[in-house]
């Protein structure tokens, strides 16, 4: 049985109420049984793991591997991920580095298994790496099923300066965020942008993000975001405009039930 993460209200008072008791929820989610029984095989058998074919043939190891990159969905898609790990990250070409999605270009680095004659899988250090991971994003998770709006911004407290931190171009970092679905729904909101931009083309989202952090943050430069203050400015903005739409569309689909309850009910009296 799984620990159950206490998230008393929504919104921004919602997220300051969580992290006053995250460090106390996360640890109570660990120590749940269900999460120690994955992470006693994970650390038991991903030593012998030396090829993608073995990871994906093995049910319970992919569940945790997949889980600590959020990619829980993909489960089934085991051809699918077997190639992302096969093609590694060293060739241009590679599966992981066309897609949009960065997200499995992690998933392959952290592996190795098409990088590097010996996989990463030996490491005395990586069944920690990759629990470690797991337990992140299983706890997320396990919020969002609460809210998801403080999942998603969970994730952007800890992606957002990850990604500053990077070495890659100031636009790259922001087509990194386009690319992704969490971090450009929380980046498109905080900007206070409609949901349209993201059909547009890549670079006129890039210009449209770019000019919009400059009037809201004050700067485009992406550096910014390892600043906490700024960072902060970020989960705010973002999670005060989630819950005003959500309070919009609740009173416009208000509006519409009541339309038809009285369009109903003077039904009923021409009857």
């Amino acid at each position: 049985m799984s620990y159950t993460p206490i998230v008393p209200a929504s919104g921004y008072a919602g997220w300051k109420m969580l992290n006053r008791t995250m460090d106390m929820q996360k640890t109570a989610f660990v120590n749940s049984a269900d999460i120690q029984r994955d992470e006693e095989y994970f650390r038991e058998k991903i030593g012998s793991i030396t090829t993608a074919e073995d990871l994906v043939a093995d049910r319970r190891l992919l569940k945790v591997a997949l889980g600590a990159f959020g990619l829980d969905s993909d489960i089934d898609n085991k051809y699918f991920i077997r190639k992302v790990l096969e093609e590694g990250t060293l060739d241009s070409d590679s599966l992981s580095n066309k897609m949009a999605d960065k997200t499995y270009l992690k998933l392959s680095e952290a592996f190795g298994f098409g990088d590097y004659e010996v996989p990463r899988t030996s490491l005395s250090s990586f069944a920690d790496e990759i629990l470690s991971k797991y337990e992140t994003r299983q706890f997320e998770i396990a919020v969002g099923d609460s809210d998801n709006n403080l999942r998603l911004a969970m994730a952007a407290q800890r992606e957002l300066p990850e990604l500053a931190a990077k070495s890659t171009s100031n636009n790259g970092k922001w087509y990194t965020v386009i690319g992704s679905t969490s971090l450009s729904e929380v980046m498109r909101t905080a900007l206070g942008l409609p949901t349209s931009v993201g059909s547009l083309d890549v670079d006129q989202q890039l210009k449209i993000y770019k000019d919009k952090a400059e009037y809201v943050f004050g700067t485009s430069d992406f550096s910014t975001f390892s600043d906490s203050e700024t960072l902060d400015k970020v989960v705010r903005n973002y999670l005060v405009r989630a819950q005003m739409n959500q309070g919009s569309t609740m009173t416009s689909q208000n509006v519409a039930l009541q339309l038809l309850q009285g369009s109903g009910s003077s039904f009923s009296i021409l009857l």
